[in-house]
C-alpha cells in the first residue's frame, strides 16, 4: 500500500519513504513505526502496542521509543512543538494526524512502469516478506513462540540494509491464511517469501524455514533446526540469528543469478552492482578487475548508491591482497573515501562499516578497523563478515584469543557464506601466529573444501607443515600452491603481506615458507636465507 501525505510517500510494500520522488535513507525500525501510525491513523496508538509491535514485546527503555519518535519527526520535518503530522498524547501514546490518501498510484510520484505479460518488472532492491511461522505444536500456548520467531526474523533481516523487508503489520496480516505466492507477489510487489513452522515435542523444538522465489514459486533454500528446550528466549535468539545469517547470502546469490541470467542490455546501476558482486565472488584476478570496473560504473550511474562505493573499495583491497591491484597510499585513500561517502548516505549500514574496516586494516589502522567492525556488529549481529573482519583486526594486534572467538562466530553463523573459505583461512593465519600449527591445518583443510578457496590457504598449510617438520605433506602442499599460483615466492608473499604491522608476524611466516623451500622470487633463483 502507498500512503501520500504532505510531500511524502510511504510505500509499505517496498518499505520505503520518499519525499518529492526522492527516496530517503531511514532506519527500518523508524519506517515500521511510521507504518504502524499511518495504518492506524483513525485512532490513538498506545505505547504498549508500539512496544509489542516494534520491539516484539521485548523490554526496552522509554528512551528507545522517544528516540525513534524524535528521529521520525526529524525526517518528516515535524517539530515536537507543532506536531502537524504526529501528535503526542502524554502518558498514552501517539496518533498520526496529517491528511493522508491511500492507494497504488497516490500522490505525485509516478507508479512503477507497467510490466508486459511474461516480462520481469524493473529490478531494484529485492523485497522480502516473512510469512508468520506456523505453530505445529499441540499446545496453542506455543503460538507466542512461533510469532516471536517470525517477528525477530523480520527485525534482523531489516538490519541488512540492501533488502526491502515487509513491515511486521503487513506480514502478520497473512497469519493463518493459505497464501498464493504469485498473488502475494502481485499484491505487494515482493520478490521473496520466507515461511516455516515451529514444533515443540517434549523438551525439544524443531524449526523449519525455507526461502521461496515468488516469481517462479521455486524453493531457493531450506533448513531445519533442532534444539533442546532450555531457556526459551535464548533459544529464540539463537535460532533467529542463525536463520537470518544463512538467509541473507542465499538472497544475494539468487539476486546475482537473476541479473546474470537477465542479459546485459539496458543495464542500470542496480544491475551493474550485482554483476560486479557476481564477479567479485568468483575470486579470480580477471574477475576482480571486472568487479572493480562494474562497481565503479554503478556508482557513476547513481552517485548516491552507497553499496556500489563500499563494494568497490572492498574489491580494490582484495585485489591488493590476492591479485594485481597495487597497494598504493593513493588508492587506499580513495577506497577509504569511497566507504566514508557510502556512510554519509546511510550511517546505520553495517556493511559499510565492515568494508571501511577492511580498508583501514589494509592501511594498518587496526584500532579504527576494530572499532568499525564492532559498530557493524552492534548494528547487525547476524553479519558474519563483520565478525571475520574483527577477528582479522584483532589477530594483527596479537589479541589471538579474542580473534579466534570472532572467527568461530563467523563460521558458525554463516557456513554457506560465499566467503566462508576466507573466514577459515584468516582464522588459520591467526593460529600460525600463535604457533598452533595443528589447528591452522584443520582450518585450511576445511577451507580447501570450498571450490572458490584461494591460494593463501595452501600457503598457510606449507608454513604449518614446515614448522611441524612434516616433509612429505609440506612438499605436497607446496606443489599444489605453485600449481595454483605459479608466481608465488618469498618476494611475492612479502609484497602481499603489506598489511602486517608486527614485524615478528611477517618474519615468522616468511621463515616457514623459506624452510619449505619456497623460491626467493618468481624466477626461482635461490632461496631466501636471510629470514
Amino acid at each position: 500500500m502507498r500512503y501520500q501525505f504532505h510531500d511524502f510517500r510511504l510505500d509499505t510494500g517496498a518499505f520505503e519513504l520518499s519525499r518529492n520522488g526522492v527516496r530517503l535513507n531511514v532506519e527500518p525500525q523508524v519506517i515500521e513505526l511510521l507504518t504502524l501510525l499511518v495504518e492506524n491513523r483513525h485512532r490513538l496508538v498506545g505505547k504498549e502496542e508500539l512496544y509489542q509491535t516494534i520491539w516484539a514485546g521485548k523490554v526496552v527503555s522509554e528512551a528507545a521509543l522517544s528516540s525513534r519518535i524524535k528521529t521520525l519527526r526529524r525526517v518528516l520535518g515535524d517539530s515536537g512543538r507543532e506536531q502537524t503530522i504526529i501528535r503526542t498524547v502524554h502518558g498514552k501514546g501517539f496518533r498520526f494526524v496529517a491528511a493522508a490518501t491511500a492507494g497504488e498510484a497516490a500522490g505525485p510520484v509516478a507508479p512503477p512502469a507497467a510490466v508486459k505479460p511474461g516480462s520481469e518488472r524493473p529490478r531494484s532492491r529485492p523485497s522480502v516478506i516473512v510469512i508468520p511461522f506456523v505453530n505445529l505444536s499441540s499446545d496453542p500456548q506455543q503460538e507466542y513462540f512461533s510469532d516471536g520467531i517470525s517477528a525477530d526474523i523480520i527485525m534482523l533481516l531489516s538490519k541488512h540494509r540492501w533488502l526491502n523487508v515487509c513491515a511486521r503489520n503487513t506480514s502478520f496480516g497473512y497469519k493463518g491464511v493459505s497464501v498464493d505466492m504469485r498473488q502475494l507477489g502481485r499484491d505487494l510487489n515482493m520478490d521473496y517469501a520466507i515461511e516455516g513452522s515451529v514444533q515443540k515435542v517434549g523438551e525439544r523444538v524443531r524449526v523449519t524455514v525455507q526461502l521461496v522465489d515468488i516469481a517462479s514459486g521455486g524453493n531457493k533454500w531450506s533448513e531445519k533446526f533442532h534444539r533442546e528446550l532450555d531457556d526459551l528466549f535464548s533459544l529464540q535468539d539463537e535460532i533467529t540469528t542463525k536463520v537470518v545469517a544463512r538467509l541473507e547470502p542465499e538472497i544475494g546469490f539468487a539476486e546475482r543469478r537473476r541479473v546474470v541470467q537477465g542479459g546485459t542490455s539496458n543495464l542500470k546501476a542496480w544491475d551493474y552492482f550485482h554483476l560486479g558482486v557476481y564477479h567479485f565472488f568468483k575470486f579470480t584476478a580477471e574477475d576482480n578487475l571486472k568487479a572493480q570496473a562494474m562497481l565503479k560504473k554503478s556508482s557513476e550511474l547513481d552517485e548516491h548508491f552507497g553499496d556500489a562505493y563500499a563494494w568497490w573499495a572492498y574489491a580494490v583491497v582484495l585485489g591488493m591482497v590476492y591479485w594485481t591491484t597495487p597497494p598504493t597510499e593513493e588508492l587506499l585513500q580513495e577506497a577509504l573515501d569511497a566507504c566514508s561517502k557510502a556512510l554519509s548516505f546511510d550511517s546505520r549500514n553495517a556493511t559499510y562499516y565492515t568494508m571501511r574496516a577492511r580498508v583501514q586494516l589494509a592501511r594498518k589502522e587496526y584500532n579504527s578497523a576494530i572499532q568499525d567492525n564492532q559498530t557493524a556488529i552492534s548494528l547487525n549481529p547476524t553479519f558474519a563478515a563483520a565478525y571475520c573482519g574483527l577477528g582479522d583486526s584483532l589477530a594483527y594486534e596479537a589479541r589471538y584469543e579474542e580473534s579466534n572467538e570472532c572467527f568461530e562466530r563467523a563460521i558458525a553463523l554463516s557456513p554457506n557464506d560465499p566467503q566462508a573459505w576466507a573466514f577459515l583461512t584468516y582464522g588459520a593465519l591467526a593460529f600460525i601466529f600463535m604457533g598452533d600449527y595443528d589447528r591452522a591445518l584443520d582450518l585450511t583443510e576445511r577451507a580447501l573444501c570450498f571450490p572458490n578457496c584461494q591460494y593463501w590457504a595452501l600457503a598457510h598449510r606449507v608454513v604449518a607443515f614446515a614448522y611441524l617438520d612434516k616433509e612429505t605433506e609440506m612438499r605436497d602442499a607446496l606443489d599444489k600452491l605453485l600449481g595454483q599460483e605459479p608466481q608465488f615466492s618469498l618476494e611475492f608473499a612479502q609484497e602481499k603481506l603489506f598489511y602486517l604491522n608486527i614485524e615478528i608476524q611477517k618474519l615468522q611466516y616468511l621463515k616457514g615458507l623459506a624452510m619449505a623451500g619456497v623460491p626467493e622470487s618468481s624466477s626461482g633463483a635461490g632461496l631466501h636465507d636471510a629470514v
